[in-house]
């Protein structure tokens, strides 16, 4: 479970997106930010979650949003993942977990009682300047638009 709540300063981050190109949290001063943390590519609830924000991007977009997906997936992964979903936003590639690690999503999970290291579904929503307005950590996959918007 994360550290971070509302009011904290977002954690900044650099990382390369499924193009190889260059992202931050700088990039996104000046508009409100939908930073979504999901566990992996193409699977059943990160699929419905990320085409849920894909329906509703216009709506996100005519409210100031913009989205930026983040897993430890390849680039590739990502790339095949966007087409597949032809998904209009980028999704960061966090392969050494830098960025999990500092938002404090990546951890202990108990799935089919086993226990692992993995990513916990969580959203923050960011502010023009920085800062943290909301964390969405029971993320409702096929309703998240909703979640945000709130």
């Amino acid at each position: 479970m994360t550290h971070l709540k509302p009011g904290d300063k977002a954690p900044d981050f650099k990382g390369t997106d499924q193009d190889g190109k260059s992202v931050s949290l700088n990039d996104f001063k000046g508009s409100k930010l939908v930073l979504y943390f999901y566990p992996k590519d193409s699977t059943p609830g990160c699929t419905s979650q990320a085409c849920n924000l894909r329906d509703n991007y216009d709506i996100l977009m005519k409210n100031g949003y913009k989205v930026l997906g983040v897993s430890a997936d390849s680039e590739k992964s990502h790339q095949k993942f966007i087409e597949k979903n032809n998904l209009p936003f980028p999704l960061l590639s966090d392969t050494g977990k830098e960025v999990l690690k500092a938002y404090g999503v990546w951890g202990p999970k108990k799935f089919m009682g086993r226990e692992f290291d993995g990513i916990h579904r969580t959203t923050f929503v960011i502010d023009e300047n920085g800062k943290i307005t909301e964390v969405i950590d029971k993320v409702k996959t096929k309703d998240h638009t909703a979640q945000i918007m709130g």
